[in-house]
């Protein structure tokens, strides 16, 4: 009996070892699996219990104008986070507590819903931003709530960064805008963008074992390293020029779409550039254009409305100017004359009969006057955009030469200027290979049809015309700074290559500045400056109008001053709508006011003829206190009219007021007596009359008229706009401007 009893106990020993070496088993295998097999897993949960890691947000670049006016800058904006672990305690009634009141206050703080607060609160982490991008004031409130709460705890504040535009829409197609990462999507911005872009820091610091920080020397610090500085060559006083005449000229031919570039002739930099309708960089996911937007929110299909308001925001961003192709026209004649000039097939005063059409083949081109011009020289043959002429000379270059300078002008490459979604020409689409182009395609393309180019091509070819033959690189970024703000790189003008000599350049800018003065771009005529151009309209093919059958694309292209250019300008109107359809009347009136800014702000000294001296503007003389014939003498020698109202013998009030311009010949009306009421009239409505209409309306009226426009002589100008709308009221003696537009022998549009 003892023995079983023994025996028994020796069981139990054995199976109490058995016990304890399976645990010891079970705890070495944990252990294993702890610390080797999931090391690394509780290393990093173990840091993330003890540490804290704070990303520092580096700024991004700031993108400068030519004359260091910013235009695009990251500032200091806050994240604000709540940590939901911090908050909770073992009372669950004093937690609910504090929620409520957080969400409560932090709602009305932050500007935001309660509910979004609670939810955040009540979730299973340390983590949750309920605020991104709070500015300086607001961090402030909420900084002073929370410490004075003792809430630093559990409501967190992390410094980022934003980034904001000046001027909302401001050369918004060209600066691009970045997305919520802080990326680079459009333009600059995108294009640029690891220069832009700095290198964050971050602040690791460590934790006790209530979740609190520890002193400072548990702290590491890496600061974070910002981007670089964009300088660019664009200049705020054009691109402003630029913008302003692209909505005229898109109002005015209620087109679909206007765009244009203002370059250095002899740099290829590029001083504007634009697109209209745009976008606000602040608010790129906003349909700016409000038409558009009706229509999008105007589709009841989710699906259909979603993708619509996509394409709308593609649209919007998209840069026509470098991204868009179109057949150029009659600008393209200038290539067209640069290379047989250059080739000796034809000079300025061989003269060609042009009967209003010419045969190639079995193809009759017909000039855009049916009944043609007779005997006319080549300089005359451009100046009035004749395509049988230059239809003859393409003939005579023949397809080798002609091709030649196609590519030498750059049309089969990509100008590589520094922005993205530069369009790509391409062989057999775009522009016909040397061996696959005959006579009938010559003579298309003599004249600017059957291929496609970007605006930017057009442009960078058309200063090479001008400059003395050189082909320079097109480019938007003149320097870069690092983040102290010194220059680490400048963009020096770049020549590609030469494509004709200095004296063809030199002949064929005499042959366009004629252009401006007597042929089809006499609308971009500027009194006192010298400015060389051509007209171009070319049908959009495969496209139909409901009213015309056809749609188009007017252009025009023009440098200044033409013996010694300095700047072009490049303006295109997609699908003009009227009667009146052409880049003569279109979009050389535009180009004529950027024109006309750039050579006063480059203070160009202007030239004027007898005529135009004659109507140079005066400055009103200050005549305010003087008797009434002294005051009448005096603005009688300044060659100015003067309307006396009241029987004073003082003058105690004029319209326009001292120092004034107003047109020579212009109206002073002079008050004498005290108390006076201004005098107003209603302005009348001047467009569709002629030069001399409006003078004598406004004389009735007591209105000075500033005339703008071009060829002011010819009886074939009409108004076509005017700075003050018909029955206005204005003050008696007050200067309104009126637009005027040259109607006939200006088009180059051959109409079926």
């Amino acid at each position: 009996m003892q023995k079983a009893i023994k025996k028994l106990s020796l069981k139990r020993i054995n199976v109490m070892i058995l016990i304890i070496a399976l645990g010891f088993l079970a705890v070495i295998v944990n252990l294993l699996i702890i610390q080797i097999i999931k090391g690394n897993y509780y290393k990093e949960k173990a840091l993330r219990n003890q540490l804290s890691d704070t990303v520092v947000e580096a700024q991004r670049g700031t993108i400068y104008d030519s004359n260091m006016n910013v235009l695009v800058q990251s500032a200091t904006v806050w994240k604000i986070f709540v940590d939901p672990v911090s908050i909770k305690s073992e009372d669950e009634k004093r937690s609910a507590d504090v929620v409520d009141e957080l969400s409560t206050n932090l709602a009305k703080i932050l500007e935001l819903k309660k509910e979004d607060i609670q939810k955040a609160c009540k979730r299973e982490s340390r983590y949750e931003v309920i605020k991104e991008n709070v500015e300086y004031d607001m961090k402030q409130k909420l900084l002073d709530y929370t410490t004075k709460n003792k809430y630093t705890s559990c409501v967190g504040i992390e410094t980022s960064t934003k980034r904001f535009y000046s001027s909302s829409s401001f050369a918004s197609t060209v600066l691009g805008f970045v997305g919520s990462d802080g990326q680079g999507i459009e333009g600059i911005e995108a294009y640029y963008d690891d220069t832009l872009t700095g290198t964050a820091g971050r602040i690791v610091t460590a934790k006790n074992a209530q979740s609190g920080s520890m002193p400072n020397n548990y702290e590491s610090v890496i600061d974070a390293t910002d981007g670089s500085s964009l300088v660019l060559t664009i200049d705020d006083v054009l691109q402003y020029s630029l913008e302003k005449n692209l909505e005229q000229a898109k109002e005015n031919a209620d087109a679909k779409y206007t765009y244009g570039v203002v370059m250095d002739v002899n740099t290829g930099a590029i001083l504007a550039m634009s697109n209209k309708p745009d976008f606000d960089s602040d608010e790129p996911w906003k349909i700016k254009d409000k038409e558009t937007g009706k229509k999008v929110k105007a589709i009841t299909d989710k699906k259909e409305r979603a993708q619509a308001e996509s394409d709308a925001l593609i649209a919007q961003w998209r840069n026509r100017t470098i991204s868009d192709t179109y057949e150029p026209g009659s600008v393209f004649k200038i290539v067209t004359a640069a290379a047989a000039l250059e080739e000796g097939v034809v000079k300025p005063d061989d003269t060609y009969y042009d009967s209003g059409s010419i045969e190639v083949e079995d193809r009759t081109y017909h000039c855009q006057l049916r009944t043609g011009h007779g005997l006319e020289t080549f300089s005359q043959g451009l100046q009035n955009s004749c395509n049988p002429w230059f239809i003859s000379v393409g003939q005579k270059l023949g397809v080798h030469s002609f091709y030649k300078y196609f590519e030498a002008f750059g049309f089969t490459e990509k100008t590589n200027v520094d922005l993205p979604g530069e369009a790509i020409p391409s062989a057999g689409v775009t522009y016909h290979k040397e061996d696959e182009m005959g006579r009938v395609e010559l003579a298309s393309e003599s004249f600017g049809q059957s291929f496609q180019v970007s605006p930017i091509q057009m442009i960078t070819a058309v200063c090479a015309a001008a400059n003395g033959g050189k082909l320079m690189q097109p480019y938007i970024v003149k320097e870069v700074l690092d983040a102290q703000g010194n220059v680490t790189s400048t963009t020096q003008p770049k020549i590609k290559r030469q494509v004709i000599s200095e004296s063809t350049s030199q002949t064929l800018s005499l042959m366009l500045e004629e252009v401006v003065k007597y042929g089809t771009g006499k609308n971009a005529y500027v009194a006192g400056y010298r400015v060389a151009g051509k007209t171009g309209t070319s049908e959009k093919l495969g496209t139909l109008n409901d009213d015309t059958g056809k749609k188009y694309v007017t252009s025009f292209v023009a440098f200044a001053p033409a013996n010694d250019p300095k700047v072009a300008v490049l303006i295109a109107v997609d699908e003009p709508k009227g009667g009146n359809i052409g880049g003569g009347t279109n979009a050389a009136p535009s180009v004529a006011a950027v024109i006309e800014e750039a050579m006063k702000y480059y203070n160009v000294q202007p030239q004027y003829t007898e005529e135009e001296m004659q109507k140079l503007e005066k400055v009103t003389p200050n005549v305010t206190g003087m008797n009434v014939e002294k005051a009448q003498s005096l603005i009688s020698k300044n060659d100015l009219e003067c309307i006396v109202i009241g029987d004073g013998k003082e003058v105690v009030g004029q319209s326009p007021a001292a120092d004034r311009n107003i047109p020579g010949g212009g109206t002073v009306v002079i008050y004498t007596e005290k108390n006076y009421k201004a005098k107003t009239v209603k302005v009348p409505d001047f467009v569709g009359l002629s030069v001399s209409e409006v003078n004598q309306l406004a004389a009735e009226s007591g209105l000075n008229i500033r005339f703008s426009g071009n060829n002011l002589e010819s009886s074939n100008v009409t108004a076509y706009r005017q700075s003050s709308p018909k029955d206005s009221e204005v003050e008696q003696g007050s200067v309104i401007t009126v637009f005027f537009l040259a109607n006939s022998g200006v088009s180059d549009t051959v109409v079926d």
